[in-house]
Protein backbone atom coordinates (compact mmCIF):
# COMPACT_ATOMS: atom_id res chain seq x y z
CA UNK A 1 0.00 0.00 0.00
CA UNK A 2 1.22 3.35 -0.47
CA UNK A 3 0.45 6.58 1.48
CA UNK A 4 -1.21 9.18 0.10
CA UNK A 5 -0.05 12.46 0.07
CA UNK A 6 -1.30 14.56 2.00
CA UNK A 7 -3.58 17.04 0.94
CA UNK A 8 -2.56 20.57 0.29
CA UNK A 9 -4.61 23.28 0.61
CA UNK A 10 -4.41 27.07 -0.78
CA UNK A 11 -1.12 29.22 0.13
CA UNK A 12 -1.53 31.92 2.74
CA UNK A 13 -0.41 35.32 1.42
CA UNK A 14 1.79 37.06 3.43
CA UNK A 15 1.60 40.49 4.48
CA UNK A 16 3.76 41.51 2.30
CA UNK A 17 2.82 40.17 -0.31
CA UNK A 18 -0.87 41.34 0.23
CA UNK A 19 0.63 45.14 0.62
CA UNK A 20 2.26 44.37 -2.95
CA UNK A 21 -0.55 43.64 -4.82
CA UNK A 22 -2.43 46.56 -3.36
CA UNK A 23 0.25 48.63 -4.27
CA UNK A 24 0.24 47.09 -7.80
CA UNK A 25 -3.85 48.03 -7.98
CA UNK A 26 -2.81 51.32 -6.34
CA UNK A 27 -0.52 52.47 -8.84
CA UNK A 28 -2.45 50.65 -12.05
CA UNK A 29 -5.42 52.86 -10.91
CA UNK A 30 -3.31 55.86 -10.88
CA UNK A 31 -1.97 55.47 -14.28
CA UNK A 32 -5.30 54.37 -16.22
CA UNK A 33 -6.63 57.29 -14.74
CA UNK A 34 -4.22 59.52 -15.74
CA UNK A 35 -4.07 57.91 -19.43
CA UNK A 36 -7.76 58.23 -19.89
CA UNK A 37 -7.62 61.89 -18.64
CA UNK A 38 -5.04 62.47 -21.32
CA UNK A 39 -6.82 60.98 -23.73
CA UNK A 40 -10.03 62.49 -23.24
CA UNK A 41 -8.06 66.14 -22.90
CA UNK A 42 -6.80 65.24 -26.59
CA UNK A 43 -7.61 68.56 -29.05
CA UNK A 44 -10.11 66.91 -31.22
CA UNK A 45 -10.05 67.58 -35.27
CA UNK A 46 -12.01 70.10 -36.91
CA UNK A 47 -14.32 72.86 -35.97
CA UNK A 48 -14.77 73.06 -32.04
CA UNK A 49 -18.41 72.21 -30.60
CA UNK A 50 -19.66 74.88 -28.81
CA UNK A 51 -23.20 74.52 -26.74
CA UNK A 52 -24.75 76.48 -28.83
CA UNK A 53 -23.77 74.33 -31.96
CA UNK A 54 -24.87 70.91 -30.39
CA UNK A 55 -28.18 72.59 -29.34
CA UNK A 56 -28.45 74.07 -32.53
CA UNK A 57 -28.03 70.45 -34.28
CA UNK A 58 -30.35 68.74 -31.86
CA UNK A 59 -33.26 70.93 -32.70
CA UNK A 60 -32.67 70.15 -36.62
CA UNK A 61 -32.21 66.06 -35.50
CA UNK A 62 -35.82 66.73 -33.93
CA UNK A 63 -36.96 68.35 -37.50
CA UNK A 64 -35.17 65.92 -40.00
CA UNK A 65 -36.87 62.59 -37.53
CA UNK A 66 -39.97 64.06 -38.71
CA UNK A 67 -39.40 62.56 -42.46
CA UNK A 68 -36.95 60.27 -42.18
CA UNK A 69 -36.70 57.02 -43.40
CA UNK A 70 -36.30 53.83 -40.66
CA UNK A 71 -32.35 53.85 -41.42
CA UNK A 72 -32.16 57.57 -41.34
CA UNK A 73 -34.48 57.66 -38.17
CA UNK A 74 -32.35 55.04 -36.63
CA UNK A 75 -29.11 56.96 -37.80
CA UNK A 76 -30.46 60.15 -36.25
CA UNK A 77 -31.65 58.84 -32.81
CA UNK A 78 -28.12 57.60 -32.44
CA UNK A 79 -26.59 61.34 -33.20
CA UNK A 80 -28.69 62.63 -30.71
CA UNK A 81 -28.28 59.94 -27.92
CA UNK A 82 -24.28 60.65 -28.95
CA UNK A 83 -24.92 64.69 -29.08
CA UNK A 84 -27.01 64.42 -25.84
CA UNK A 85 -24.14 62.91 -23.73
CA UNK A 86 -21.36 65.26 -25.13
CA UNK A 87 -23.70 67.77 -23.89
CA UNK A 88 -23.86 66.58 -20.44
CA UNK A 89 -20.12 66.66 -20.54
CA UNK A 90 -19.71 69.88 -21.65
CA UNK A 91 -19.02 71.92 -18.91
CA UNK A 92 -17.02 69.11 -16.62
CA UNK A 93 -13.13 70.04 -16.80
CA UNK A 94 -11.04 67.46 -15.24
CA UNK A 95 -8.71 68.28 -13.05
CA UNK A 96 -5.28 67.33 -15.00
CA UNK A 97 -2.67 68.56 -12.61
CA UNK A 98 -3.81 66.56 -9.66
CA UNK A 99 -3.73 63.73 -11.73
CA UNK A 100 -0.55 63.91 -13.57
CA UNK A 101 1.28 64.49 -10.24
CA UNK A 102 -0.26 61.69 -8.78
CA UNK A 103 0.96 59.70 -12.03
CA UNK A 104 4.78 61.48 -11.28
CA UNK A 105 4.61 59.59 -7.92
CA UNK A 106 3.99 56.25 -9.39
CA UNK A 107 5.05 56.02 -13.41
CA UNK A 108 8.84 55.27 -12.73
CA UNK A 109 7.60 52.28 -10.14
CA UNK A 110 4.65 51.28 -12.52
CA UNK A 111 6.75 51.26 -15.65
CA UNK A 112 9.47 49.16 -14.57
CA UNK A 113 7.51 46.56 -13.16
CA UNK A 114 5.62 46.49 -16.53
CA UNK A 115 8.49 46.97 -18.48
CA UNK A 116 7.39 49.92 -20.41
CA UNK A 117 9.27 52.19 -22.54
CA UNK A 118 9.84 55.71 -22.76
CA UNK A 119 8.89 55.34 -25.97
CA UNK A 120 5.92 53.89 -25.50
CA UNK A 121 4.58 56.38 -22.58
CA UNK A 122 5.30 59.33 -25.36
CA UNK A 123 3.12 57.10 -27.82
CA UNK A 124 0.51 57.49 -25.74
CA UNK A 125 0.89 61.21 -24.98
CA UNK A 126 2.54 61.46 -21.51
CA UNK A 127 4.90 65.14 -22.06
CA UNK A 128 8.65 64.42 -22.25
CA UNK A 129 8.23 66.70 -19.09
CA UNK A 130 6.22 64.72 -17.18
CA UNK A 131 8.09 61.77 -17.67
CA UNK A 132 11.52 63.77 -16.57
CA UNK A 133 9.68 64.26 -13.30
CA UNK A 134 8.80 61.36 -13.15
CA UNK A 135 12.13 60.34 -13.04
CA UNK A 136 11.53 58.33 -16.34
CA UNK A 137 14.36 59.00 -19.24
CA UNK A 138 15.31 57.44 -22.42
CA UNK A 139 17.44 54.27 -22.21
CA UNK A 140 19.63 53.77 -24.77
Amino acid sequence: MTAMAAKRGPKEMTPEHKAALERGRAEGRVVREYLEALRSSKPKRGRKRTPESINKRLASIEQELTNASAIDELQLVQERRDLTAELATFGSIVDITSLEDAFVGVAKAYGDRKGISYSSWREVGVSAATLSRAGIGRRA
